[in-house]
């Protein structure tokens, strides 16, 4: 841990986390053949490997991953996803980041995908700090802190020791 840092989950809660939105997702899908996990680049697209994991072995959920490279300092900058439109056309999807703080990157990824249509959209977040600038929601979401808008909330996915500080 960094200095100044407070611990809020260990490796063991947040996997517990992850399987609850895994389970959640699950039953917001179980009338689907097939499921896209959109991952905001970096932590939020590892967060979605890790729920592609837990849904095959809790469904029989066809998981598809999509990586959403969003510049965060220019979210206005193009928005780039590793699946072409046409295989998110129709189906449904879940936009995933880990930490939702003010909205602004995930409402630029909401944006984004509502050029295409979609059967349903959904969005999940690990941590949800609650200082939103924008309309929207996490629809999936492990835990929710009051914190400071000072204070910055990291998440590591490390092999074994994955955890989430406020520093």
């Amino acid at each position: 841990m960094e200095n100044n840092s407070v611990l809020i989950l260990n490796n063991e809660q947040i996997n517990h986390k992850i399987k609850r939105i895994a389970y959640q997702i699950y039953e917001s899908n179980v009338d689907e053949e097939q499921i896209i996990l959109a991952g905001i680049a970096k932590s939020g697209f590892e967060l979605a490997q890790k729920l592609q994991a837990e849904l095959e072995k809790i469904s029989d959920l066809e998981v598809l991953l999509c990586e959403v490279k969003i510049n965060k300092k220019k979210p206005l900058d193009p928005i780039t996803t590793s699946l072409p439109p046409e295989d998110y056309r129709d189906k449904a999807l879940v936009l995933i980041d880990d930490v939702l703080n003010s909205g602004t990157t995930l409402i630029y990824g909401v944006r984004h995908f509502l050029d295409v249509p979609l059967k349903k959209f959904k969005t999940a977040v690990l941590v949800d700090r609650s200082h939103k600038n924008y309309p929207v929601k996490a629809d999936f979401k492990g835990i929710s802190l009051s914190t400071s808008i000072h204070e910055t909330v990291k998440v590591h996915f490390n092999k074994d020791a994955a955890r989430v500080e406020l520093i």
